[in-house]
């Protein structure tokens, strides 16, 4: 029988951290669980990176600078990647909310590993939608890289709680979420602040959820627990969704919702802010183009105004107009940024600024 592959070994050992992660999360005699979820699940993510980078046979080991022929050692042992170097080699957009998802959980720990003790449960309550994102992308990475086999599917179950689905339940999480110490509170709103709403929006970063209970079991082959992505349903389900939703919320994160107004530019506002970020002349055209092609808003007319792509644009009722956030400008810059890419969302071939002003210029003499 053949030996098991070196990479193997730390496969098995990333899924019992894993294990033993979510184990002390959801052990609510456990003082220190959700420290002890944060710090087993770097190592079960450290393990996890060290094993792709042992079998693609990428070197993630130090070198010593004055001397790049020698390995950095500690205690004899070849010194390896952090975390945090692992990461950005295995994702290297700083953008990707996968890595932007274990960049928090990395400045987390420093924040709060042998601190904070009486704060655990609160903290958990915080960023509960971070941490299940975390476990997610950890299985995603794990499987998709390593089969259907390593799953930790059939290791983890669905734990039994009350959480937010009793009324009282979720006024006794609310009270506990303004226990946080402010500089925890301070911590994860400045992380926040600095993302890019495609990433902080994105379940990958974190997960929000909203749990609706069937009346009766209809299948027999049916699991208690399923789950349906957003991005899966039609567009009547998502509405009908969203309007079941807003009586009943069990969301992890509160939010602002969409208010009309609140962030929004009109078209010309935009048509300004690319126009100033670009090489290129950006016009209300362009404009025109780039959200019928991005599917950002319904056309005119649309019997359905308010299916916009809520993260960039929403629909203003009252006036029968659209207001657009400031990351719609923020897609377009990076859209537009390149000539190739300019043409993508317009369909028109980039024309440069300076170009176009000298043929303006008219000739004299």
């Amino acid at each position: 029988m053949a030996r098991p592959k070196k990479h193997w070994a730390m496969v098995e050992a990333s899924r019992d951290e894993a294990s033993l992660a979510v184990r002390l999360y959801n052990d609510p005699a456990e003082v220190r669980s959700f420290e002890g979820f944060v710090v087993h699940m770097h190592l079960a993510w450290l393990y996890l990176l060290h094993a792709e980078f042992t079998r693609d046979k990428i070197d993630h080991r130090y070198w010593q600078r004055d001397n790049p022929r020698r390995l950095e050692r500690i205690d004899g042992e070849p010194k390896r990647w952090e975390l945090t170097k692992s990461a950005r080699e295995r994702w290297p957009d700083p953008q990707n909310p996968v890595r932007a998802n274990l960049e928090f959980f990395i400045g987390l720990r420093n924040k709060v590993e042998h601190r904070f003790a009486r704060e655990q449960q609160a903290l958990s309550a915080v960023v509960s939608g971070q941490a299940q994102a975390l476990l997610l992308n950890y299985e995603e990475e794990l499987t998709t890289q390593f089969g259907m086999t390593s799953s930790l599917a059939t290791r983890l179950r669905f734990p039994v709680f009350v959480g937010s689905f009793t009324a009282e339940g979720e006024k006794a999480l609310r009270r506990l979420r303004k226990m946080l110490p402010a500089s925890l509170r301070m911590f994860i709103a400045e992380y926040n602040a600095n993302l890019d709403p495609s990433v902080s929006d994105d379940p990958r970063y974190e997960l929000r959820l909203r749990v609706f209970q069937e009346l009766a079991p209809k299948d027999p082959d049916a699991l208690a627990i399923q789950y349906t992505r957003y991005d899966d349903l039609t567009d009547d389900e998502r509405a009908a969704v969203e309007q079941l939703g807003r009586k009943g919320n069990v969301i992890i994160k509160e939010r602002v919702r969409n208010v009309a107004g609140a962030d929004e530019l009109r078209p010309t506002q935009v048509v300004k802010a690319v126009q100033a970020r670009i090489p290129y002349r950006f016009t209300t055209d362009d404009f025109q183009r780039a959200w019928k092609k991005l599917d950002v808003r319904p056309p005119s007319k649309s019997p359905h105004p308010e299916r916009t792509e809520e993260k960039y644009c929403t629909y203003d009722k009252r006036h029968g107009d659209y207001g657009y956030k400031p990351a719609y400008v923020e897609k377009l810059v990076r859209e537009c940024s390149n000539a190739e890419g300019f043409t993508n969302p317009t369909g028109k071939p980039a024309r440069d600024k300076v170009t176009m002003a000298l043929v303006a210029v008219p000739t004299t003499g």
